[in-house]
């Protein structure tokens, strides 16, 4: 997490909403002093106001070993991102930054019984699925009888109810706006600046 308060992000709909554009997060762990990460596809849900996330990982992962054992999860969301010349902001005595956009949500996670972990891939297969119409929608009905059963031991499925869930929304919040402006000028044109330019318009007006 950047440090600078001003950037602090704690609205809950807009977090839940960006780490679900961005959701192939990074879940990270500790064991034995050693700080591990797996990349990993989220589910974020709501139910009366409070958010839920979950997720599997291979069984033989490092990561997974550690959550077993007890270890708190930090799952990391990383939005989008550009780099800030200090050439576009019209002032003397700049440096180069980055503007970006992030979610952060950390707590203890529980296992899921093999009923929940099927319920995970089923809603993932159907959330991702229903992105690639007019193709008809994969389902695990499609594949030989027992096949799935087998390959569901091979991983491990958690959910976290996170006790810190925040982010980061850098966008120049703290430059005045003459300069913001030129910021947002420079990156239009850009391909890999398009949708911070976009995000520091949104949090101009």
């Amino acid at each position: 997490m950047h440090p600078a308060r001003p950037f602090l992000e704690t609205d809950t709909a807009t977090l839940v909403t960006r780490a679900r554009v961005h959701s192939f997060a990074l879940v990270c762990a500790t064991q034995d002093g050693r700080v591990m990460a797996a990349h990993a596809p989220i589910l974020i849900d709501e139910t009366d106001d409070k958010v839920a996330l979950r997720f599997h990982l291979s069984a033989n992962n490092a990561v997974t070993a550690a959550l077993q054992s007890g270890s708190r999860a930090l799952i990391v969301f990383t939005g989008h991102d550009a780099y800030i010349s200090p050439d576009w902001y019209g002032m003397d005595d700049q440096v180069p930054t980055w503007n970006y956009l992030s979610v952060e949500a950390e707590g203890p996670v529980a296992l899921m019984d093999d009923v929940g972990a099927t319920q995970v891939l089923d809603d993932l297969s159907s959330l991702h699925e229903a992105t690639l119409s007019p193709k008809p929608e994969w389902t695990r009905d499609k594949m030989t009888p027992g096949r799935f059963e087998a390959m569901l031991r091979g991983i491990r499925a958690f959910t976290l109810v996170p006790e810190r869930f925040e982010g980061i929304t850098k966008l120049g919040q703290n430059k005045p706006a003459e300069a913001r402006a030129g910021v947002i000028a420079s990156l239009s044109p850009r391909e890999d600046g398009i949708a911070i330019a976009e995000e520091m318009r949104k949090h101009t007006s």
